[in-house]
């Protein structure tokens, strides 16, 4: 399978996600849009994976690639892709099936429990999500569920964390792909936005418990599973 992902970001890239693919004989090409590369033509992979970023999906102006890349997010999705959004990924997925992307409530960074929708049951991911876990989550904005999709996770902070549309198109507003380092380079590089509020916790609370990206990342692959047979 031909697999294609767009980053945003030079510290936010595939983590765990891509020695997973590499393991399993797939071809891995990506288009790191910060660098100014070009889009692929949709016809040459069978799956996008569109990862996060600091930016907001409606910055046009600092990030003009933004609306290219919608454009090429909805064509995947309409020539009947796999596509997978993580955190900025899924709020840009979002916004091309027409739900709205709004500021969440709450800041969330650290890590939190999600909880797994009755609904999601219904969908190829019923097996792959546990009904409640504790994830790396990093985001201050948050996406509607779009037309036609079914709402796959919660958490206290976010009621809308995850949604899939005909079982192939995929949206997650956590990080289940991240490991150590990448959640260390997003502190090094968003200190910033750890302000102390609620749903936010500090460096040492994020990083003091190594095993905990191994049994995320174990979520990941098992997501990664159901839609390799799709």
């Amino acid at each position: 399978m031909k697999v294609h992902y767009l980053q945003h970001v030079a510290f936010e890239g595939l983590s765990s996600i891509e020695p997973f693919l590499k393991e399993r004989n797939h071809e891995l090409s990506s288009t790191h849009l910060y660098r100014g590369e070009s889009l692929p033509n949709v016809d040459e992979f069978d799956w996008l994976i569109v990862m996060g970023g600091p930016m907001g999906i409606y910055d046009y102006d600092e990030y003009t690639w933004l609306k290219s890349e919608k454009e090429f997010i909805k064509s995947a999705i309409d020539s009947g892709k796999i596509v997978l959004g993580i955190c900025l990924g899924a709020q840009l997925i979002a916004d091309v099936l027409g739900a709205k992307v709004t500021k969440n409530a709450h800041r969330e960074i650290g890590w939190f429990d999600i909880s797994k929708t009755a609904a999601a049951e219904n969908t190829i991911l019923a097996d792959a999500i546990p009904d409640s876990s504790e994830v790396f989550h990093w985001h201050g904005d948050t996406f509607g569920i779009p037309e036609g999709a079914t709402s796959l996770v919660k958490s206290a902070a976010c009621d809308n964390q995850g949604f899939i549309l005909n079982d192939r198109v995929v949206g997650f507003q956590f990080h289940l792909e991240t490991t150590l380092e990448s959640a260390s380079s997003l502190i090094e590089n968003c200190r910033d936005e750890l302000d102390g509020s609620t749903y936010v916790q500090t460096e040492e609370e994020m990083l003091s418990t190594p095993a905990k990206f191994s049994s995320i990342n174990q979520i990941m692959f098992a997501v990664l599973e159901k839609l390799e047979g799709q």
